[in-house]
């Protein structure tokens, strides 16, 4: 399954209206009008990424067609809200394991991750709907469809999915290089949310602030960082090493 393409001035408005599953916006650069101003608004109220983009990026995406300066692509999968993501995690396990997200922008390292945490089994993978990743056919290809069978849920920020966890009394904990406890000396049978960050960047500093655990993987050789994709399989595996 490919995710879909809305375009032109009237049908995006309805999809927006309608409070479809919206990855993501293109309009084209340099343009204004009522219709594209009304677009943008409702999109920046609903927290959708928007991309401003050249004619000739728009005429792909459309394949050519009447596209009206703005395109909106759909997620092909149906995207869960954080109360019935962690309900319904709650159901089917009294230790539910979440990966929240941070900034994570190559579609393939996100695809990759999907794979990993569906083949352990967590219950949920948790994404900002700003500076993420698309959900679209690479990253369903990536992860091999394994995105069909885990829940995405979608935030406006990932600081209130963490106040939302702590709710439930889930315990946060963040791959990070800037601590100097390894994750195989924490104790992870609990309820827990794992966060990775983006691999330029990290975890971002206000997100590291309201962790209960920072932990990072043990490097050994010259390399200084692994692919986030890598790193989250390895500590995930360690989290079903210690459940086993």
């Amino acid at each position: 399954m490919s995710d879909s393409k809305i375009f032109g001035l009237h049908a995006v408005k309805e999809a927006l209206e309608t409070q479809q599953d919206i990855d993501k916006l293109f309009i084209q650069k340099a343009i204004s009008s009522a219709g594209i101003k009304e677009i943008e608004h409702a999109a920046k109220t609903a927290n959708i990424q928007i991309s401003y983009v050249p004619l000739e990026k728009l005429n792909k995406l459309s394949k050519n067609g009447n596209h009206q300066g703005v395109i909106a692509s759909c997620s092909p999968i149906p995207i869960l809200d954080i109360e019935n993501l962690v309900e319904n995690a709650f159901k089917s396990t009294p230790t539910p394991i979440f990966i929240l997200l941070d900034q994570i922008s190559d579609v393939r390292n996100l695809g990759a991750i999907i794979r990993t945490a569906e083949a352990i089994g967590a219950q949920g993978i948790i994404l900002p709907k700003q500076g993420t990743a698309s959900i679209n056919e690479q990253t369903v290809k990536t992860s091999t469809g394994a995105i069909f069978n885990i829940p995405i849920c979608k935030v406006d920020h990932l600081k209130d999915a963490l106040f939302f966890l702590k709710s439930y009394d889930v315990k946060s904990i963040a791959a990070t290089e800037k601590t100097d406890q390894l994750v195989y000396d924490i104790d992870l049978n609990f309820p827990l949310a794992l966060i990775m960050g983006s691999e330029g960047k990290g975890v971002t500093s206000g997100i590291l602030k309201m962790v209960d655990y920072k932990a990072k993987l043990p490097m050994l050789g010259s390399t200084s960082s692994l692919n986030v994709s890598v790193a989250c399989g390895a500590i995930l595996y360690e989290i079903v090493r210690q459940r086993l």
